[in-house]
């Protein structure tokens, strides 16, 4: 599904990303790791289009699409949960899901009013059924737990129909019972919607529990990759990294 071949990303003199390469297979989860400052932010921001690399190459399945504006690679199948929700908190839940799927399948006019359209509202519906919101679909986003926004992002992120989902911190500021349901959906979605993931994460628990394969990344570089049982017993990776995570 994604093949990463080299990528580099430099700012001034720190190698931020210093030729990058690996492979996802088709309905894989991929978590990508490391230490602060190891890359990881900057590479999620070159797959999803915000920086463009300075280097390398980045296939999505036979297409190339390194250096194609966010716009595009959503269109392409890719889509972004960021880890900072990204929700408009000041429309009900259903027209948060609404305006994502006329953003990025519609062209509106104010003589073609997206509200009048009830086959938008039946889809919005249905994606907040899969992230379990539809008993809020009326609420305003803001009155969401913040667990229950982050799933209406993910809802927002599938109205876009996506093929790869790229998820920065899943489960950033939850409790542990919030974390887990949130890693059961995504392996949920996975299966109902062929997804491929790929995310980042600080949360051992949840990176080893979930993971297909994980990437751990050190210094702009891959350290290390492989199975999760691979990677907690991989030396190299317990002293930059695990530490008694392991």
């Amino acid at each position: 599904m994604l093949v990463v071949d080299d990528v580099r990303k430099h700012f001034g003199g720190v190698r931020a990303v210093d030729g990058v390469s690996f492979q996802v297979a088709r309905g894989e989860i991929r978590a990508i790791i490391g230490p602060n400052g190891a890359g990881k932010t900057t590479l999620f921001n070159i797959l999803s289009g915000r920086y463009r690399p300075d280097t390398g190459t980045i296939h999505l399945e036979d297409r190339r699409v390194d250096g194609l504006p966010p716009s595009e690679l959503v269109r392409a199948g890719v889509g972004r949960s960021f880890q900072i929700t990204n929700i408009f908190p000041g429309l009900s839940v259903v027209d948060n899901v609404v305006a994502a799927i006329a953003a990025t399948r519609y062209h509106w006019t104010m003589f073609r009013p997206y509200r009048s359209m009830t086959s938008l509202q039946e889809e919005a519906f249905e994606y907040l059924r899969q992230v379990g919101l539809a008993d809020k679909a009326n609420y305003v986003a803001s009155a969401l737990s913040h667990g229950e926004q982050r799933h209406l992002e993910i809802a927002l992120t599938l109205a876009t129909r996506p093929r790869l989902l790229l998820l920065d911190e899943p489960t950033a500021g939850m409790a542990a019972s919030e974390s887990r349901r949130t890693m059961d959906l995504i392996e949920s979605l996975v299966a109902a919607h062929n997804l491929t993931v790929v995310f980042t994460e600080h949360d051992m628990n949840v990176v080893f529990s979930v993971a297909h394969r994980i990437t751990v990344m050190h210094r702009g570089r891959v350290m290390a990759e492989g199975p999760p049982e691979d990677i907690r017993r991989d030396e190299r990776v317990i002293a930059a990294y695990l530490g008694d995570e392991a």
